[in-house]
């Protein structure tokens, strides 16, 4: 694993990420197409981490071009307020345990899904860590 820098955030951009429930994560396709995704998301030590299925295209994105952009949701009527976050993705298979901070924020929607925690866990295997280099706010 790649060590950083962290990145230096500000106090309402904390608490945007401890609050918010979908971030769109930016993966680039082999023609070179931005692919953006709505995602779960954890934020924690200053690292994202989400959850996928094994065979997604976002995570074929990343194995052939680690880079990526995660950008949390604008202002609803000026669409102002935009953060966004690139930097190199890294994906492991079947982690041994799924973030409980994940399962826990999570747990309603997972059963919304028709999931039961576990399960969900099965199905989502891939594990998709983004820790930023840059982060930039469009105001």
């Amino acid at each position: 694993m790649t060590t950083h820098t962290p990145i230096e955030i500000s106090p309402h951009i904390a608490q945007r990420l401890q609050e918010e429930q979908v971030v769109w994560l930016t993966t680039v396709s082999a023609d070179g197409t931005p692919q953006p995704n709505p995602v779960w998301f954890i934020w924690k030590d200053g690292t994202f981490v989400t959850y996928t299925r094994p065979y997604s295209a976002k995570v074929k994105n990343m194995l052939r071009n680690n880079r990526v952009s995660i950008n949390l949701q604008g202002a609803e009527l000026l669409g102002g307020d935009v953060v966004i976050f690139t930097g190199a993705a890294e994906v492991t298979f079947n982690p041994a345990l799924p973030m409980p901070e994940y399962q826990y924020k999570y747990a309603e929607a997972i059963q919304a899904f028709g999931f039961e925690v576990p399960g969900y866990f099965d199905a989502y295997s891939a594990e998709i860590r983004m820790t930023p280099d840059k982060v930039r706010v469009v105001k």
